[in-house]
């Protein structure tokens, strides 16, 4: 069974807010989760003021900061992929992955009415639309965006975590 769950949907229909709530849930219940979420575009991932966005800034490739219970890593890619993103962290339980809709990863797509009312992911993975509109998706497995106990349960399924 794989470890990893993408949440994925268009832009702003509630990836982010529907990974933190599982992030919260799972967490809180001693599951050891680690996110990767991919960027269709390039990004900015340090704070102007601090001195690691100001070697960055300078012109460094690369930038790492660590303390006794952190670390942060910022270096210009060479090509990286999810695969080598995922061995960042082998003693993560579950891996959610932000985005990959064209992956055949496990995963959830997210769907909201406001912003759109079909579906944009690879069908092949796809095991839960979460939505506020089902009736647009009658022959999928739905669940309600605020259902999280629903979606806890399908993804503790889907990666054999153990239920609590």
């Amino acid at each position: 069974m794989s470890r990893i769950v993408a949440i994925c949907g268009v832009k702003n229909s509630g990836k982010t807010t529907l990974v933190s709530k599982l992030i919260r849930h799972l967490s809180g219940e001693g599951v050891k989760v680690a996110v990767i979420k991919h960027d269709g575009h390039d990004f900015a991932c340090d704070i102007p003021g601090t001195d690691t966005y100001e070697f960055s800034a300078n012109g460094a490739y690369g930038v790492a900061c660590y303390s006794g219970n952190r670390m942060f890593v910022h270096r210009a890619g060479s090509g990286e992929n999810f695969e080598q993103m995922t061995s960042m962290f082998p003693e993560a339980d579950i891996i959610l992955a932000e985005g990959l809709k064209d992956s055949t990863l496990p995963k959830i797509e997210v769907v909201r009415e406001e912003v759109s009312r079909r579906a944009v992911s690879n069908p092949e993975g796809r095991f839960l639309i979460a939505t506020d509109c089902p009736q647009y998706f009658p022959h999928e497995r739905t669940a309600a965006l605020d259902d999280i106990n629903f979606i806890i349960s399908e993804v503790k399924k889907r990666t054999g975590l153990s239920v609590v």
